[in-house]
């Protein structure tokens, strides 16, 4: 592909003590750092710490209150448009810079025209970036009917098209699901490798904070930890002396230092009934043949499965596989095509406004009124759920406990950061104590921090027979479910608890040959010629084997004769993801592409 040429005799971005304030509140307070060329550079922090601001201001979009930035060897203050020919953004939200209406060749096209690429140049930059994101199949498709994966994928192909030697990614996988996201850094791999493209990235994920050469911590506009996230992870943690960590305990140890062993406070199970044995406990929902079309489109395809009372049961599946379709029927919200469904022992199309009483719903897109005030959304509801005047008094202080929300009952909450908007959200959906929760995707964006409160909260709710059905992409998430659902493209390919869902997919493809390297991204595409299954997870290469001894000795060998150093390779049981990835491959493996 043909590239544009920054100076190499110069960082790529210099920031030195840069501020921005809102409305006299500070955003962003004092940032410095420097990048420079062919590094990626992971931008951590909670929500509403100041990421996106930074850069927002490094691409132009928005002025500083105070401090400079060069960017591509210009003042991006003085002269923002020159930077701008110099660089790729791509906002947050899925696919935000795309225009539905138009196809995936048209949108390619558009931003082509919109940079100006010579045409010889965009013809063979249009069709390697179709081929490595596999959307050559899908050109004449309109934007607007592609799953999340596919948008972001296009998206970055967009943004790409013009190959900067510098792009802004603002959580450019958050919401993808993690075959999705396992594409989208190979993409951004090669590009790091083969081309020496300079990431500037926000994200969410920790694993993917891993791949960065270095990492900034970004806490209420201020940058209070950087560094290699090797060296930061090998530093002894502060209750368990000489132990490494993960990034995520180094995030929320430089975070909050007291928030790991800080608990959401109790929820009054005597509200909530008490825990349920689940060995004998009847079914909460049993599903038979649940089927939901849109015109000649079937979303949801003869959907089968029961959850016990009191269970905690997952839904996984990649991007537009029908989970959102499914909770929506059985929360009353659409209409099944055929099939049935029967919550608490009523037959839902029979006694739709009897169930809704016993329901508890958290959409995927926030639910909740920006321009109302902590309290009165949860009055709102109150009303909704038709809820005694005197019980709900009672009761909302309890749910602002519950969600770490007390003395903000006056904040509207379009002005509360993701996490604690999510918490809102959830203490709307079990305001009126229902004992059976839909949670949708309900910690999309969120910091390990905030995901981890939520997590608490979820755990009281179960421990208090609360019978939980959620759908998440964080394949940690899907561990603390005692059974998962896996769903693609409208139908169940898997039932079960995580641990016999892991073990059927290593029966299937034998155990991972993990590989640790100082030089992972050179590895991982060496690896990868020789090992199609290879995958990044953080900064080391899984590889399926059914003959590990065998196999060990090829890496080494190939890696000898490369010069590349190794570590270590070990031979580890299947992670979560590497289980979802198979049942989903397995089901339907020519599937991929259409991810």
């Amino acid at each position: 592909m043909a590239t544009a040429t920054l100076n190499p005799a110069f960082p790529v971005i210099s920031v030195q003590n840069l501020s921005k304030t809102y409305r006299r509140q500070p955003a962003v307070r004092e940032v410095s750092f420097e990048l420079e060329r062919g590094e990626v550079f992971g931008l951590l922090g909670p929500d509403g710490a100041g990421k996106s601001s930074i850069i927002q201001m490094l691409t132009g979009v928005l002025t500083k209150t105070q401090g400079a930035a060069r960017v591509a060897g210009q003042d991006v203050f003085a002269d923002p448009e020159a930077v701008k020919a110099h660089i790729g953004y791509m906002p947050q939200g899925l696919g935000l810079n795309l225009y539905d209406s138009l196809t995936v060749d048209e949108n390619i096209d558009f931003f082509g025209d919109l940079r100006e690429v010579p045409t010889a140049t965009f013809e063979r930059n249009k069709a390697e970036l179709l081929q490595i994101t596999r959307l050559d199949k899908f050109r004449d498709r309109p934007a607007g009917q592609l799953s999340g994966g596919m948008r972001q994928k296009l998206a970055l192909c967009c943004t790409l098209i013009h190959l900067p030697e510098l792009i802004f990614l603002d959580e450019p996988t958050t919401g993808v699901d993690p075959i999705s996201r396992r594409d989208f850094w190979m993409i951004i791999n090669r590009l790091v490798v083969e081309q020496g493209t300079t990431v500037f990235l926000t994200t969410s994920y920790l694993d993917e904070a891993e791949r960065c050469h270095r990492v900034a911590l970004l806490h209420q506009g201020r940058i209070i930890a950087q560094g290699v996230p090797a060296e930061l992870m090998s530093q002894p943690s502060p209750k368990a002396q000489g132990q490494r960590r993960s990034l995520e305990e180094v995030f929320i140890q430089a975070l909050e230092p007291e928030a790991a062993a800080k608990a959401a406070p109790d929820i009054p199970v005597r509200e909530l009934g008490p825990p349920l044995d689940l060995e004998g406990a009847a079914p909460a929902i049993r599903v038979e043949g649940l089927t939901k079309k849109f015109g000649q489109f079937t979303a949801v395809d003869q959907v089968s499965f029961e959850v016990k009372t009191g269970e905690t049961f997952g839904f996984l599946g990649p991007n537009g596989a029908g989970k959102t379709t499914v909770i929506k029927m059985l929360t009353g919200i659409l209409s099944p095509t055929r099939g049935r469904a029967l919550i608490a022992g009523l037959e839902l199309r029979a006694a739709r406004q009897r169930i809704k009483a016993e329901l508890g719903y958290m959409s995927q897109k926030f639910s909740l009124y920006g321009d109302l005030t902590v309290a009165e959304n949860l009055r709102l509801y109150g009303g909704i759920y038709r809820m005694d005047a005197a019980d709900l008094e009672r009761r909302i202080p309890e749910i602002l406990a519950m969600a770490d929300l007390e003395g903000r009952e006056d904040q509207y909450a379009q002005g509360l950061p993701l996490g604690m908007r999510q918490r809102l959200a959830l203490g709307c959906a079990i305001l009126h104590r229902p004992r059976l929760v839909f949670l949708d995707e309900p910690t999309s964006g969120v910091d390990p921090l905030a995901r981890r409160k939520f997590w608490q909260i979820i755990g009281q709710l179960a421990a208090s027979g609360v019978t939980i059905l959620v759908s998440t992409h964080y394949m940690d998430e899907a561990q603390h479910c005692q059974r998962l659902a896996l769903m693609h493209q409208g139908r169940l390919v898997a039932v079960g608890s995580p641990e016999a869902l892991r073990q059927q997919a290593e029966a299937a493809t034998g155990r991972i040959l993990d590989v640790g390297s100082p030089a992972f991204r050179e590895a991982f595409l060496l690896l990868q010629e020789h090992f199609p299954q290879a995958a990044l997870h953080g900064s080391r290469i899984h590889i399926s084997s059914q003959h590990p001894e065998q196999d060990r000795d090829r890496i080494q060998q190939l890696l000898n004769q490369a010069r590349l150093p190794v570590d270590q390779i070990l031979n580890s049981p299947l992670s979560m993801e590497d289980t979802f990835i198979h049942f989903i491959q397995a089901a339907a493996p020519e599937a991929e592409n259409d991810l």
